[in-house]
């Protein structure tokens, strides 16, 4: 693993991979409508700024002639390479420090990279320098986290969105970093032809509600590793019935159970949420 790997703040492990392949399936029609009226099409060379695994890679080799990816992961790359695509390019690179190998290009993507890298404004000059004049860019990124809200309101998922923007800003990311990029894209010379916020109202029938349970999992996990949350929290937010529903409760409690919480201790509410088999639809009336 390379020195990139073990600092990239979600990791890389096997359950990062699987969250970000559901989280691209999830967005994967918004993804594709913004390339859209971005003008991507064939022939063109668009680069894809901060791949990872490559799964957007994918989709845009469908439609461009080339497709550059650029990520920090040897791994992630290594799992784009094995697919073999000849019109994909992956790199290795920084997107803080190194420079960017490609002039030239007609089009950029980026999806929640800025929020994450520490000099987003430089960064986002250099993707500047590798469009040709009349080149687009598309980004995804977040305005307001803590928009990230259950209903009714829960003081342990709000624990939970706190800790995980604490953590961010602690390696120099900021998870709000959509409310800066519009004056910098200004600054440095691009028309900004389109902004269109995305905001979802969703309930656990929603396939779209996997992927922020996806990340709560796997987030939980990671937050233990960093030490920003304690096993007793862990436990609160486990037992937050605004999203601990079937299988969810299930792999919480295996991620607590590699952090040495053992079943046996577990409060008995927990133990009989466990041992009962709710329905989505259960909950779903419950909340309503």
């Amino acid at each position: 693993m390379s020195v990139a790997d073990r600092d990239y703040i979600l990791g890389t492990h096997d359950e990062e991979v699987a969250r970000l392949r559901l989280q691209h399936t999830v967005w994967r029609p918004r993804a594709l409508d913004a390339w859209r009226r971005a003008g991507f099409t064939i022939g063109q060379t668009i680069v894809d700024i901060g791949s990872g695994p490559g799964y957007a890679s994918v989709d845009l080799a469908d439609i461009a002639l080339r497709v550059i990816a650029l990520d920090r992961s040897a791994r992630f790359l290594d799992i784009l390479r094995s697919q073999n695509n000849p019109r994909i390019e992956a790199h290795e690179v920084d997107l803080d420090r190194d420079p960017l190998p490609v002039r030239g290009a007609d089009g950029a993507w980026a999806r929640w990279v800025f929020a994450f890298v520490q000099k987003p404004r430089e960064l986002l000059a250099r993707v500047r320098d590798t469009l040709r004049p009349r080149g687009m860019i598309v980004i995804h990124e977040y305005i307001d986290y803590r928009s990230w809200r259950v209903s009714p309101q829960s003081d342990e998922h709000d624990e939970f969105v706190a800790a995980v923007m604490r953590s961010w800003r602690a390696s120099g990311g900021e998870p709000d970093i959509g409310r800066d990029l519009p004056r910098w894209l200004e600054e440095l010379d691009f028309e900004i032809k389109s902004m269109q916020p995305i905001v979802d109202v969703i309930r656990p029938t929603d396939f779209t509600w996997q992927w922020p349970i996806a990340f709560m999992r796997s987030g939980l996990r990671r937050l233990l590793d960093l030490g920003e949350i304690s096993a007793e929290r862990a436990e609160a937010i486990f037992n937050n019935p605004k999203y601990n529903t079937g299988q969810t409760r299930t792999r919480i409690l295996a991620v607590l159970q590699e952090y040495g919480f053992e079943e046996s201790i577990l409060p008995e509410k927990i133990r009989d949420l466990l041992n009962t088999n709710n329905t989505t639809e259960d909950y779903t009336d419950e909340v309503q």
